[in-house]
């Protein structure tokens, strides 16, 4: 049991400290030097790229790549961060660069602003992403999307109803035989003591 206990708080020990590195660990497809992300002109794409940075980090390049879009939150949580480089990448201003947008306007750097134009769609192409107005951006979103959910919603419900018609029918069928049966035994009994 000694053992046990031992070796259940060693792996605690051990598990614990790969936790508090990943904090510092450099994102795979980056150079890291001293707060400094550096994942510039590395051929990233939205889906390629790090996830999270080290919470220390100060500057992030990702300028030169092939960003469209960034990830929900994924500079939120980095209080020293005081630049952050985007330039050269081809921006979709669609939907999903309402988070670039907002992340954006919050910033006090006018260069990061001006350097984030719009590579498509084609009626906001050039455009400055922080300048673009949600109803700009969200004339370009995928409704269709909405339409399909609505879709499932409604074929979820219709799934529902039938299962439970399918459900009050197998219980009617049941009350309905166990009463007919009751009325055979009560039929076999009398016809027995007849």
């Amino acid at each position: 049991m000694k053992c046990v206990f031992i070796t259940l708080l060693l792996l605690i020990c051990v598990l614990g400290a790969d936790v508090g590195e990943a904090e510092v660990v450099c994102p795979q497809s980056c150079f890291c030097t001293a707060g400094v992300v550096d994942c510039s002109g590395r051929g990233l794409t939205t889906t390629t790229m790090p996830s999270s940075f080290p919470l220390s980090t100060t500057e992030i390049q990702l300028h030169d790549n092939h960003l469209t879009a960034l990830p929900p939150g994924l500079l939120d949580d980095l209080q020293a961060l005081q630049l952050v480089t985007l330039h050269g990448n081809p921006w979709a201003c669609d939907c999903a660069v309402l988070y670039l947008r907002g992340w954006l306007l919050k910033q006090k750097n006018d260069a990061l602003i001006r350097n984030v134009s719009c590579a498509f769609p084609p009626d906001l192409q050039g455009r400055l992403v922080a300048y673009l107005s949600e109803e700009e951006v969200l004339n370009s979103c995928n409704y269709w999307l909405c339409n399909l959910a609505l879709f499932s919603q409604i074929s979820l419900f219709a799934f529902i109803v039938v299962q439970a018609s399918l459900l009050a029918a197998v219980v009617y069928f049941l009350r309905r035989f166990s009463q007919l049966s009751i009325d055979a035994q009560r039929a076999a009994a009398e016809s027995f003591h007849s």
